[in-house]
């Protein structure tokens, strides 16, 4: 009989006691913690490879497709994370490896590579155009490209850059040039000592013009647009006017001031008042 008693009071304290209530909850809440600390335990178990190390491979010298196979041979994987431009190793090659070959690294873990392009960078010529020769020559060297000749040339002003070279072709500002290349500088050396007759540039691009100029001893002087010139529309313009107009006398390395214009009828109309001229 006692004992149905004390039965009954335990149950009844169970389910109505306030402490009961609280117990019952922070076992509850114990017993979630451990199942949660048990699982993070085995996880971070599972994704450290706890304990497990190998030894990683020599890749430097591979290909990325090579590496790989290596790589994953010893449970390791591979990540190209930067490429650099060197002529000293094969192109696509790799050409260094984080961790060192031979050093320990974890089960799974990756190893970091930096890969030698599979081609030479391509750089952007910038306008060097009555830039002092040390300054293109500075500027040239930061880009990677090399002086390889400095030719001297009637010019108004002394040690202006004229014109660049590559290969003997006259390089507009903007083509793009393969980074390790060699470029020849125009360069003035002030006005020469011989008359020559101007040419007629009315209707050319400015890189025509410069061309025909050059082989006149003469230069481009100064430039007027009637409108701003774009990326996209500066090879369009061409010369309307010249001063001195064509036919001209002036000494070698004089420059002719020029106005330009996309407006071909302009440039059209223009040749043909200087032609009325000339004739008559």
């Amino acid at each position: 009989m006692k004992k149905n008693q004390y039965t009954e009071k335990a149950k009844s304290f169970w389910k109505n006691s306030f402490i009961a209530f609280v117990l019952k909850n922070l076992l509850a809440a114990i017993a979630i913690i451990l199942i949660i600390v048990t699982l993070t335990v085995i996880w971070l178990k599972r994704y450290t490879e706890h304990g497990i190390e190998v030894e990683v491979p020599e890749v430097t010298g591979m290909y990325i497709e090579e590496a790989k196979v290596v790589a994953e041979a010893q449970g390791l994987h591979v990540m190209v994370i930067d490429s650099t431009y060197s002529k000293k190793v094969p192109y696509g090659s790799i050409v260094e490896q984080n961790p060192q070959a031979g050093r320990k690294a974890k089960h799974g873990r990756s190893i970091y590579l930096i890969i030698n392009a599979k081609g030479a960078r391509q750089v952007v010529l910038p306008d060097l155009h009555d830039n002092s020769y040390r300054q293109a020559e500075s500027t040239l060297a930061t880009l990677g490209i090399q002086v390889e000749e400095v030719v001297y040339e009637p010019s108004e002003y002394r040690d202006i850059v004229l014109d660049v070279l590559y290969k003997g072709v006259s390089q507009e500002p903007g083509t793009k040039l393969t980074e390790g290349c060699q470029v020849t500088l125009v360069v003035g050396q002030g006005k020469g000592t011989e008359m020559v007759s101007v040419p007629n540039i009315q209707g050319m691009t400015l890189k025509d013009a410069r061309a025909l100029l050059r082989s006149e001893y003469l230069t481009i002087g100064a430039m007027a647009y009637d409108e701003a010139p774009t990326e996209e529309t500066k090879e369009q313009f061409v010369i309307y006017s010249q001063d001195p107009a064509a036919g001209t006398m002036l000494l070698e390395g004089s420059g002719i001031d020029v106005s330009l214009s996309t407006d071909l009828e302009k440039a059209a109309t223009a040749n043909n008042d200087y032609s009325d001229e000339d004739f008559f």
